[in-house]
């Protein structure tokens, strides 16, 4: 799927309904290859032009990891705003990962998003009838055969993004470790960010990426 910009996906959330967030890992896969006993020291990055996207995630992913006992550091200071990778300075960047004592490289990217249109059915709820003086107004009296108030159904429209992570050991830099999210209707940056941060967390530790102290 093409990998889209985390401006359509996190940056329009004026937009976006009502309706909880949510966010949750839909799969993972990891490597036979992985390092035994798991990896310390992550760098992270988020495949983004977006500047407030990328370090608001990059740097919430740090802190949970850093909570948990595992050194983790943004991208910006080896791949600042604007890097364009090339053939050429591959080796510098991977060489710059390595000195900073890096043992393996978090890579985000938005895979697509998605608008769907659900109903939302209409509830019922029971009115007590009036047992007594019921007669003596109109409305008494029609209350009495209209026990039933009906709230009618709705459309609604979930936005849902969809999020690719891959863990690449930094000395083989070799793929060792992919999953995937699906996040529905994030009311903002932030909050999304956080949620998606403890997801990714969690995951890591449930398929011995990283252990947890």
């Amino acid at each position: 799927m093409k990998r889209l910009s985390f401006l359509g996906a996190l940056v329009i959330l004026a937009l976006v309904s009502a309706c909880s967030p949510s966010t949750k890992i839909t799969g993972s896969w990891k490597a036979p290859a992985a390092k035994e006993g798991g990896y310390s020291n992550l760098f992270v990055t988020a495949l983004t032009d977006k500047l407030v996207a990328r370090q608001t995630i990059e740097n919430d992913i740090d802190t949970i990891l850093e909570e948990d006992g595992i050194t983790a550091n943004s991208s910006f200071e080896i791949i600042p705003p604007g890097f364009k990778a090339t053939p050429e300075n591959k080796e510098e960047v991977i060489n710059q990962i390595k000195a900073a004592g890096h043992d393996a490289i978090l890579t985000i990217a938005l895979l697509d998003q998605t608008s769907e249109t659900r109903y939302v059915p209409g509830s019922t709820m029971y009115s007590p009838m009036m047992y007594g003086g019921y007669y003596g107004s109109f409305y008494g009296y029609y209350s009495y055969y209209n026990p039933v108030m009906y709230d009618p159904g709705y459309y609604t429209t979930d936005k849902n993004y969809y999020i690719e992570m891959n863990l690449y050991d930094a000395q083989t830099e070799q793929l060792v470790w992919s999953a995937q999210s699906e996040t529905t209707n994030p009311s903002s940056l932030e909050s999304f960010s956080k949620t998606f941060a403890q997801s990714v967390e969690y995951q890591m530790v449930k398929d011995g990426l990283i252990s947890s102290k």
